[in-house]
């Protein structure tokens, strides 16, 4: 269970992965160079340490080491900045096709862009696979200003989805704001992006390119926003724009003295910038679970012609949408949600909710009686394009449309000459290689890099070569990239199913609901910690352990044990159940509260009765909406595998909806960490 900011037989089972691990690997190769020279290379290269790392890749180079190519690599990096064109284009060449040489090749585009060397970055970028730095397309894009092309389109979609100042989107962004190939309205947006994105410090560099005297009001309307409102009210487009800037971050901070200021229409805004300020006002209330945030919405909406789409970012247009499926009338909430859906970029609208909340506005929408047929019968073909059994939404628009829920068939078996392509893939094998060795985020960018470009039939290979490494974390998030053929035993395995399935029975919960959650925690990897200090199976905090080991009656001398996968299992039920009995029975809240904290769904659920598919899209953090989504829908398949009698059905999950706690049920238990 994470907090947001705010043995035997299983410990077996884990040493014997480690073992198959070690065996997949030739022999010869094993003996050639002790594994620890590699692990010495990787501490080496973090102190910067330049001459271990340079004996670590001689050790390498004589012993011909399977991951010589990340000691080469660690090696070259420590020296970038006095590296040659021909000595990486020799690393290039060395190790064609690999992860390191394009990661290598990253790397040293952004040196090139750092030296100014505009020719030999421009000869390189094309070979740059992932293509997934910003900073180095930006790069490149000055390069292909300064040989004349019209990059302004690319260039605006970078910049404005740039969070942080950085020296390759910045020179681009001002080449092009003095050359008039980006205008004042793109100078503009980008500052009201960088501040909803709570960066004011990029928000006041972008106005900084329209010259000295804007970027003194812009520092000012930035950082004292009371001041910069009280001025007096100035006329023109630059007044206009700072005093939306000031508006906003007023927001960020006092939401109430933000709407007074726009309902007193002192400050003279136009209906754009008037609207815009009201949807972000209304973005910040709905963050807040304010009642207030569906009407904010709405007034922005009033102020714009049906036609007009007003640039709003999808953040907050996905607030937007939230703020009135939790607050608005239905008469009112579905036209609203369609409209803002359908502004909507491409990027944001890949997310199935939007997709499953505009079948629902078409629905809602639509009239009573033989008119509305027409959009009722558009609304079935858009909950069509949704139904499945792959997602949370998905699951939800299949049951919508009066199905029962079926769980996918299963492909045909993997032939021999497709597991041994992927037991022979070297990429594959260095990531296994590298996991032995403990150096679990190295290997897992080496796999993912040399996924890129497999079919359905090579990626369900892959997985199940990381499945019978009992890798079941790569072999879940392998298995989740195929797009025709599902193969639910790669998809949701069931390691540790007695021991889990004992655990839950135990504390009388559902099996299915645990192995649910625990593929969403650590994909039943037993040895992952997170960053805040949650261990195990299922991710138990130290502090919460106690708690639950003190209820439960069990022994707690050695905290250490936390990490056993049976002693995890048993405190991780046990709490588990604690949250579902003080939250109602509630699974959607009880997953919420393993996530972020109980006192968290106790103030989320105040306010008024929600279906629990909307109470879940309003959770104000990603982190947590997600979760509760995905464990849901987990469960629901793992109640189908388990029993094949049962349907992968979800609103049974969901139960009849989510509002305040009722006044005859026992007082919240606030001593549950």
């Amino acid at each position: 269970m994470r907090r947001l900011p705010s043995p035997g037989r299983l410990l077996l089972a884990t040493l014997a992965a480690a073992c198959l691990a070690t065996a997949a690997v030739p022999a010869a190769a094993q003996a050639s160079m002790p594994d620890s020279t590699v692990v010495d290379a990787r501490e080496a290269a973090r102190k910067r340490d330049r001459t271990r790392l340079a004996a670590a890749r001689a050790a390498a180079e004589a012993g011909n080491h399977p991951l010589l190519p990340w000691v080469a690599y660690w090696d070259l990096f420590s020296r970038l900045g006095e590296a040659t064109v021909d000595e990486v284009e020799g690393f290039y060449a060395r190790f064609p096709g690999s992860y390191v040489e394009d990661r290598l090749r990253n790397d040293w585009l952004r040196e090139l862009g750092k030296r100014r060397d505009w020719a030999n970055l421009a000869r390189d970028y094309p070979r740059f696979r992932m293509n997934d730095d910003r900073e180095v397309t930006c790069w490149w894009l000055f390069t292909e200003h300064l040989a004349g092309r019209d990059v302004a389109e690319q260039a605006r979609t970078l910049w404005f989805a740039q969070r942080e100042v950085d020296d390759g989107c910045n020179l681009l962004a001002t080449a092009l704001v003095d050359g008039k190939k980006l205008p004042a309205d793109d100078v503009w947006r980008k500052a009201r992006l960088s501040l909803e994105q709570q960066r004011p410090g990029a928000a006041k560099a972008a106005v900084g390119l329209l010259g000295n005297a804007q970027a003194r009001d812009a520092a000012e309307a930035v950082d004292n926003p009371g001041r910069h409102l009280a001025r007096p009210v100035a006329a023109g487009r630059t007044a206009q724009e700072l005093r939306l800037l000031a508006l906003m971050r007023l927001a960020q901070t006092d939401a109430g003295a933000a709407a007074a200021r726009l309902e007193s229409r002192s400050l003279r805004l136009d209906d754009a910038h008037a609207a815009w300020a009201w949807a972000y006002l209304a973005r910040q209330s709905a963050f807040q679970l304010s009642t207030d945030a569906a009407g904010q919405v709405q007034r922005a909406l009033s102020l714009l012609p049906d036609d007009a789409d007003p640039g709003w970012s999808d953040d907050t247009l996905a607030w937007g949408v939230r703020a009135l499926l939790r607050g608005a009338p239905p008469a009112q909430r579905w036209p609203a949600v369609a409209r803002l859906i359908g502004w909507m970029g491409p990027a944001e609208l890949r997310d199935p909710a939007w997709a499953y909340w505009k079948a629902r506005a078409t629905l809602g929408s639509a009239k009573a009686g033989p008119a509305g047929d027409a959009q009722r019968a558009e609304a079935r073909l858009q909950l069509e394009a949704v139904a499945g059994t792959t997602n949370f939404y998905a699951k939800l628009a299949t049951e919508d449309l009066g199905r029962t829920p079926g769980l996918p068939p299963a492909p045909a078996p993997l032939s021999d000459a497709e597991l041994a392509a992927a037991s022979g893939h070297p990429g594959l094998q260095r990531a296994l290689l590298l996991i032995n060795l403990g150096l679990r985020d190295e290997a897992r960018r080496e796999w993912n890099f040399s996924l890129r470009g497999m079919d359905d039939r090579a990626l369900m290979a892959a997985a199940r070569l990381a499945c019978e490494r009992q890798d079941w974390q790569l072999c879940i998030n392998t298995a989740e990239r195929t797009r025709n053929e599902v193969d639910l035993r790669l998809r949701y395995p069931m390691p540790f199913a007695d021991e889990i399935t004992a655990a839950a029975r135990a504390q009388g919960l559902e099996p299915a609901l645990v192995f649910g959650l625990i593929r969403q925690e650590t994909r039943f990897m037993p040895q992952l910690k997170s960053s805040v200090g949650a261990s195990g199976l299922m991710q138990v905090m130290p502090a919460t352990a106690r708690y639950v080991a003190k209820k439960i009656n069990l022994p707690w001398d050695n905290p250490a044990l936390i990490n056993d996968p049976l002693t995890n299992l048993r405190l991780g039920t046990a709490y588990l159940r604690m949250v579902l009995d003080d939250l109602g029975g509630s699974q959607a809240m009880a997953a919420a509260a393993y996530n972020a904290g109980p006192g968290r769904p106790r103030r989320w659920r105040e306010g008024p009765t929600l279906e629990t598919a909307i109470w879940a899209e309003n959770i104000p953090f990603n982190e947590t909406r997600d979760y509760v989504k995905k464990v849901l829908s987990n469960a629901a398949v793992y109640a189908a595998l388990l029993d094949p009698r049962q349907a992968p059905a979800l609103r049974p999950r969901l139960g009849p909806g989510i509002g305040p706690r009722d006044g005859a049920a026992p007082a919240p238990n606030t001593e549950l960490p």
